[in-house]
């Protein structure tokens, strides 16, 4: 039995979240693996718990069901245990608004926005009341800015950096960390899924290199990490230049070019 605080990871059966669970597996903390393919998880699982003497659960959940997300829900509400939470369950779609089914679009934005929000909203509380614990939410670089065939991926993905930094403000003053983490193009089963052959992309990271590198930033408990942004200082420009233009936001003052007279 590991002494650290167990992490849930959903999405955990392959790619960025397996690749979560053997890092966080080999620091020795036991694990809550929740994806929709048993089958997998359960030979992750034993993979781990043999590799690394950690305690590893499995709940399979599709989190666009609401009752399989209420049983994830209620585990990180419950189980005072868990003092991590991967918010890493996704998935992409390709293609132009107009062609995606409606259908389609709305379990995206379940999947990417709603059920990464409740989780966090589960678990939080009791993190903040406990004054301590970490969420990562696994975001985009994509939703950054609108992408031509990934609007409504990059819609979700600006959404979670949003959210992400909203609660870390928020919340890091209780003593708990909230990071965003926004891969690029990363070697994982998301583009299969989404209809796009990986192997037409020129640049594509490895999924290890990823998380190894989100776990720098995690461990210096940075708000937001982007491993492929090779010039850290543009981020911050970017963020100072989103505070100087609050500065010029006037609430009781139409801007002059607005003016019926202008």
């Amino acid at each position: 039995m590991s002494t650290s605080t167990t992490v849930l990871i959903t999405g955990a059966s392959t790619g960025i979240g397996a690749a979560y669970a053997e890092r966080f597996a080999a620091r020795g903390h036991d694990l809550v693996l929740v994806a929709r393919d048993i089958t997998r998880l359960e030979a992750l699982a034993a993979r781990l718990r043999e590799h690394h003497a950690v305690n590893v659960d499995i709940l399979p959940a599709d989190l666009t069901q609401n009752a399989d997300l209420a049983a994830v829900e209620a585990r990180l509400r419950d189980d005072a245990s868990i003092g991590t939470l991967v918010n890493n369950a996704g998935a992409a779609q390709s293609g132009s608004f107009i062609e995606q089914s409606t259908d389609s679009v709305a379990q995206l934005v379940t999947l990417n926005t709603t059920a990464l929000v409740r989780l966090a909203s589960a678990i939080a509380p009791r993190l903040a009341a406990a004054g301590n614990g970490a969420i990562i939410n696994i975001g985009s670089v994509v939703g950054l800015a609108p992408e031509f065939g990934m609007t409504v991926y990059g819609a979700t993905k600006a959404f979670v950096l949003f959210l992400s930094q909203g609660m870390s403000l928020e919340l890091a003053p209780k003593g708990v960390y909230v990071q965003a983490v926004l891969p690029a193009a990363t070697r994982t089963e998301i583009w299969e899924r989404a209809g796009i052959d990986i192997n037409t992309l020129t640049d594509v990271m490895e999924v290890g290199d990823l998380v190894d590198a989100a776990l720098v930033g995690f461990d210096r408990r940075e708000p937001v990490t982007i491993p492929p942004l090779q010039d850290g200082a543009r981020w911050d420009a970017l963020q100072a230049a989103r505070q100087g233009l609050l500065t010029q936001i006037k609430q009781s003052q139409v801007a002059e070019r607005y003016l019926a007279n202008a």
